[in-house]
């Protein structure tokens, strides 16, 4: 089979242990987005691609390598999806999932003039604590727990043109549950939020099994409704086991999850074996 790595990162744990167990049988290869174009007309597209990376550039390559006929995983639709916070919440809300409620604003600035107006008192659908997020999800984007209008002013002065969600604070232990799909494998672990005092902090493993009941099938849930075969959950507990869903990652890293490299190396197979077939 041939494989190629949609990725500017063929070092990434996840990747690396990945191509180890099927470059032995099979020819593994990287494109980086920054750079790599299209296979010419006159040149076979690989057996299947994983899109690892989540650029504009990356998905417009993985939709051009869609167009010629290749399997990719993720697709490039759902992984697109996945970058806009609004449309990620609309979904997850019409399919019934336990998501949190979503609120956008075209800029930073407005939100933090529509609550000056409205007053921060649930009028403006920002009763604190809240959390804002930037709209596209990207590397070193904006989250971050806001609890007054007075620090939601200063935060719009520092980011005035960044596109907004806004999402009601959810009170819990400081932990988020994450969870990880590859396949029909899932993968858990709890780790410190980033929203807690001291920030972000270490990840602790955590069996599927201990999770409460319903947890799996819904991680399931969520790869039906956003179709994506590689993704994450972040959940938090608001107590009893009542999950809320407030992001869905396309392809994350999984780090540190034994079995981790053999699903995603079979994953890999049984797409590329897949598409032979059709």
């Amino acid at each position: 089979m041939r494989i190629g790595l949609i990725t500017s990162d063929p070092a990434h744990p996840l990747l690396a242990a990945t191509t180890a167990l099927l470059a032995a049988e099979h020819t593994v290869r990287t494109l980086d987005p920054a750079t790599a174009e299209p296979p010419e007309p006159s040149e076979a597209p690989a057996d299947v691609y994983l899109l690892k990376a989540r650029t504009p550039r990356a998905i417009s390559l993985a939709r051009a390598l869609e167009r010629r006929g290749a399997r990719v995983l993720n697709s490039a639709a759902a992984t697109e999806l996945c970058q806009d916070r609004t449309a990620m919440a609309e979904r997850a809300r019409r399919a019934g999932l336990p998501f949190a409620a979503t609120r956008t604003y075209p800029t930073l600035a407005e939100c933090a003039e529509f609550a000056d107006a409205q007053g921060w008192d649930g009028r403006s659908g920002l009763p604190g604590p809240v959390v804002v997020k930037s709209r596209h999800s990207r590397k070193h984007d904006l989250v971050t727990r806001v609890d007054s209008a007075a620090q939601l002013r200063e935060l719009a002065a520092a980011h005035p043109e960044e596109p907004v969600v806004v999402q009601e604070f959810a009170p819990n232990s400081g932990w988020d549950h994450k969870l990880w799909a590859i396949g029909d494998r899932v993968f858990t672990a709890l780790r410190r939020s980033e929203l807690s005092p001291g920030g972000r902090g270490p990840t602790r493993p955590l069996a599927p099994d201990s999770l409460p009941p319903g947890w799996t099938a819904l991680v399931h849930r969520v790869g039906e409704v956003f179709a994506l075969d590689v993704y994450g959950v972040d959940v938090i507990d608001r107590g009893d086991g009542v999950p809320l869903i407030v992001d869905v990652n396309a392809f994350p890293g999984v780090r540190d999850q034994p079995g981790a490299p053999q699903a995603l190396a079979a994953l890999t197979l049984s797409s590329a074996s897949a598409g032979a077939g059709a």
